[in-house]
């Protein structure tokens, strides 16, 4: 896939680890409905759209839903948002990717306004026209990833052949697949070998020395 010209990553659990702060955030948003959130359970709450999450582990309605995100939201705003590692080579993968002339977006289910944050506290906003970092809206639109991959294709213009995306959730898999790109799922975040596996993403990396070599060679 090193001639690719175009390279969509998705953000959380693929450029960097967000744990600690989404985490504790999602604690602190179930205390208010007296549920004391088991960390490991709510590790699978990165990458999927908090809406889904919320509902399918927690048997939310749409109003407690909706409670749910603005507390989380309001503690990750104010303690989670830089509770957050980026992954070891990621910076130099992302300098030499422009320096070999190729294009690079961010297609995340992560708030729009807080992708953009997170790429400049890691000096990392350089690499990426701000047009082509996508993300949802706050008010909760704009999460299937499917839509948000289309989104930066529509901007990006020409034909799919020459576009990867990579990311670390089966949801990044589907989305690129949906919108017939290769795609190239990561197994260093948050998602697991199976998981990709099942669903057959062009490559699998399990490290970023190994996406550097199938992006660069």
């Amino acid at each position: 896939m090193k001639e690719c010209k175009y390279v969509l990553f998705d953000l959380d659990g693929t450029l960097s680890d967000p744990g600690e702060g989404i985490i504790g955030s999602l604690i602190h948003a179930l205390k208010h409905f007296g549920i004391d959130g088991d960390p490991q359970l709510l590790r699978s709450f990165i990458g999927p759209p908090l809406v889904d999450s919320f509902q399918l582990h927690f048997g939310f309605d749409t109003e407690q839903t909706a409670e749910a995100i603005r507390l989380y939201r309001a503690h990750f705003h104010e303690h989670g948002l830089f509770k957050n590692v980026i992954y070891p080579g990621i910076p130099e993968l992302l300098r030499d990717l422009t320096k070999e002339g190729k294009t690079l977006a961010i297609a995340t289910t992560k708030p729009t306004v807080y992708a953009l944050e997170v790429l400049e506290f890691f000096e990392i906003d350089q690499y990426f026209q701000e047009d082509l970092v996508v993300g949802s809206f706050l008010d909760g639109r704009r999460t299937n990833k499917g839509e948000l991959i289309a989104t930066v294709l529509k901007q990006l213009g020409g034909h799919r052949g020459d576009k990867v995306m990579v990311g670390d959730r089966k949801f990044d898999i589907l989305g690129a697949q949906e919108n017939g790109i290769d795609v190239i799922g990561v197994t260093y975040g948050y998602g697991e070998r199976e998981e990709l596996e099942t669903l057959a993403p062009t490559a699998i990396a399990s490290s970023v020395d190994e996406l550097r070599k199938l992006l660069l060679g």
